[in-house]
C-alpha cells in the first residue's frame, strides 16, 4: 500500500492570509451535520465494541435523523434552548446522537468522562443547576444515589437497556419519534449561544466550568486544517474519553467539518496490540494519542503490523518527549506532530506538515491567532526566557477562545488580564519562534536561583530504558528553595536500588544540565491522575513535602 502524503501547506503564507467568518446563526449540527448529509453522505462514523466485531457504519445522514430523533424527544419533555443536561455516555455511536440532537435543540449538553464518581456527578449537577442527566445503564445506580441531592433535576435519561423507576429509556421513546427536526420549529441560535459546558480537569483545583459557543465548533476549522490536517478520504482516531474537551476536538467538531470517518472503539482498557490491530485493519489514515501511548508502542516491535496507512500522526493531552518522538518515526516512518491547547481554547499551538519539527517544542501559534510568551505584566518575553502562554485578546474576539469561566468572575478575571489571556502554562520561545514547554504556572522549580522545568527532567527520565513514566515536583529544601523530587514508575523487569537511583542521576546529568537532576528519587507503582489522565503533580507536592527534606 503506497502512503498518502501530508497535506502539507506554507506556514507564512498560512498566517499572512488567514481568513475565517463565523455567521451570526450558525449551528454546527444544522450547518456542518444535516448539510453534509444532503450534499454528500458518506460514512461518518465506524463503531467497534469491546470484541472488536461486527463494526457498525454510521452515515452523516444516520447521524442526521438519529439527532432529530432525540430533539423531537426532549421537545416532547419540555426541553428548550439554554436547559443544561449532564451527560456520560461512553463511546458510542448515542454520544453523538446526544450532542447534536441537544445542539439542534439549543440544549447546552455538559459531557462527563465515564470515570466520574456518584459525588463528581452530584457536584457537576448542582454546581450548573442541571435539569436532566444522560446517561449509560451502567451508570444508572450512580445517578440514584445521588438524585435526591439534586433539586434542579427533572429528567432521567438512559440511551438504552433496561429502566429504573423514573427513567426514561432514549431507545424505545425514539423508536416511533418522526426523523425529520425542521430548523424553524425552534428560534435560530447566534453563534454567541452556549453550546457545550466542560469541566476542566482538575489538576491544580475543583474542576471549574468552561462553556462552549456554538461558533467554538466551526472555529475548530484551524485545529482540523492545520494540525490535524484531516480531508474528506481520511478515516481518523483519537484516543480520548468522551466526557472531556478534547473528544470534541478528535471525535466531533474537525474531523465532521472535514468530512472524514471516525473511528470509535468503545473498549474497557487499553491494549498496545489491539490498538495496532486496529490501525492495520481499518486503514487508519490520521491518529492522535497521548504521549504514553507512543511511548508504548516505541517498546514493541511493530513490524508484525501494516501501519502504512497512517499518513498524519499527532500527539496531545501533556507535552510529547523527543526520545517517544524519534522511537515512532523510526517505528512507523511517521512524524509525531505535537499540538498545545486547552478546554478553554481550540488548538492554538502546533507543528504542522511543511515545517521543520523540532522534538520537543510544540511548534508555533496556529494562523488566525495571536499567541505569545509574556511576563506577569502582559509585556512580551525576550527569546528564551521563560514566561506564560497567552492568547492576545483582540476585537472581534480571538476564535475559539471562551469569554469566561461559567459562573466564577474570580477565576476569570485571574485568567483575562492586562489585554491577554493567560493559559496558566509557561513556556520560551526561541529565536525562531518556536515555542517550548516548561510547565504549569505553578509547576516551576526553583532551586539556588535556577528555574527548573518539571518537563524537561522528565524528557531526560524517560530516556533512560529503566525508566517507564515520571513525574517531576518541588520538593522544599532549607539550603536550596526547593529541590527536584522525581516519582518514578520503573519498566517491567526492573528493580529499585540504591545504585540504580544514581545510575539514573547521573545519566539525567549527562542529558540535560547537572543542575537539573532530581536529589531524591521514589519508586511508584503508579502515579496519581486526573480523569482525564493528566498527572496530578499538585497531589505529589504535597506528598513530597509532608516529610521532612534528607537533603
Amino acid at each position: 500500500m503506497t502512503k498518502i502524503k501530508e497535506l502539507s501547506f506554507d506556514y507564512d503564507e498560512a498566517r499572512k492570509n488567514f481568513e475565517l467568518n463565523i455567521p451570526m446563526d450558525f449551528n454546527f449540527a444544522f450547518d456542518v451535520v444535516s448539510k453534509r448529509a444532503k450534499t454528500n453522505d458518506k460514512t461518518a462514523l465506524i463503531t467497534l465494541n469491546t470484541n472488536r466485531r461486527n463494526p457498525v457504519y454510521h452515515s452523516y445522514s444516520d447521524l442526521d435523523k438519529s439527532s432529530n430523533k432525540f430533539a423531537n424527544l426532549l421537545l416532547d419533555l419540555g426541553y428548550t434552548r439554554q436547559d443544561l443536561a449532564f451527560v456520560m455516555i461512553p463511546r458510542q455511536a448515542a454520544w453523538y446522537h446526544v450532542l447534536l440532537g441537544c445542539m439542534k435543540l439549543g440544549v447546552v449538553a455538559m459531557p462527563g468522562t465515564n470515570l466520574l464518581t456518584a459525588k463528581d456527578i452530584e457536584y457537576r449537577i448542582n454546581r450548573s443547576g442541571a435539569k436532566l442527566a444522560i446517561v449509560t445503564e451502567e451508570h444508572i445506580g450512580k445517578v440514584n444515589a445521588i438524585r435526591n441531592n439534586c433539586p434542579s433535576l427533572r429528567h432521567l435519561i438512559t440511551v438504552s437497556g433496561n429502566t429504573a423507576e423514573g427513567w426514561v429509556c432514549m431507545e424505545d421513546a425514539c423508536r416511533d419519534i418522526s426523523p425529520d427536526f425542521e430548523r424553524n420549529k425552534v428560534a435560530p441560535n447566534k453563534s454567541t449561544d452556549p453550546m457545550l459546558i466542560y469541566f476542566t480537569s482538575g489538576t491544580t483545583s475543583m474542576p471549574k466550568m468552561v462553556e462552549r459557543d456554538h461558533g467554538y465548533a466551526l472555529a475548530h476549522t484551524i485545529t482540523q486544517k492545520y494540525w490535524m490536517n484531516l480531508g474528506e478520504t481520511d478515516v481518523h482516531w483519537t484516543l480520548t474519553d468522551t466526557g472531556w474537551a478534547k473528544a470534541a476536538w478528535g471525535l466531533l467538531f474537525p474531523p465532521l467539518i472535514a468530512g472524514s470517518a471516525i473511528l470509535l472503539f468503545d473498549s474497557d482498557g487499553f491494549d498496545a496490540d489491539e490498538h495496532l490491530g486496529i490501525i492495520q485493519e481499518h486503514k487508519i489514515t490520521t491518529f492522535c494519542a497521548p504521549p504514553t501511548v507512543y511511548r508504548l508502542f516505541a517498546q514493541m516491535d511493530v513490524t508484525n503490523y501494516n501501519l502504512s496507512s497512517l499518513r498524519h500522526c499527532i500527539g496531545a493531552g501533556e507535552p510529547l518527549n523527543p526520545e517517544a518522538m524519534r522511537s515512532w518515526k523510526i517505528a512507523t516512518g511517521c512524524d509525531i506532530y505535537d499540538g498545545y491547547g486547552q478546554t478553554e481554547t481550540i488548538n492554538i499551538i502546533a507543528n504542522y506538515p511543511g515545517m521543520e519539527i523540532r522534538p520537543g517544542s510544540m511548534g508555533k501559534p496556529v494562523p488566525g491567532l495571536d499567541v505569545d510568551i509574556i511576563d506577569d505584566e502582559g509585556k512580551l518575553c525576550p527569546d528564551n526566557v521563560v514566561g506564560h502562554i497567552a492568547v492576545k485578546i483582540t476585537d472581534p474576539h480571538p476564535l475559539g477562545l471562551f469569554s469566561g469561566y461559567f459562573k466564577d468572575k474570580p477565576a476569570t478575571d485571574f485568567a483575562f488580564r492586562n489585554g491577554w489571556y493567560y493559559t496558566g502554562d509557561t513556556a520560551t520561545r526561541d529565536e525562531d519562534g518556536y515555542i517550548w514547554f516548561v510547565g504549569r504556572s505553578d509547576d516551576i522549580i526553583s532551586s539556588a536561583g535556577y528555574r527548573i522545568s518539571p518537563f524537561e527532567v522528565e524528557s531526560a527520565l524517560i530516556e533512560h530504558p529503566a525508566v517507564q513514566e515520571s513525574a517531576v515536583v518541588a520538593k522544599k529544601d532549607e539550603m536550596r528553595g526547593e529541590i527536584v523530587k522525581a516519582y518514578v514508575i520503573l519498566a517491567p523487569g526492573e528493580i529499585a536500588t540504591d545504585s540504580l537511583t544514581l545510575e539514573i542521576q547521573n545519566f539525567v546529568k549527562k542529558v540535560t544540565a547537572p543542575y537539573k537532576y532530581p536529589r531524591e528519587i521514589e519508586y511508584r507503582e503508579q502515579l496519581p491522575k486526573t480523569i482525564s489522565g493528566k498527572i496530578r503533580r499538585v497531589e505529589l507536592r504535597e506528598d513530597a513535602n509532608s516529610a521532612k527534606t534528607t537533603s
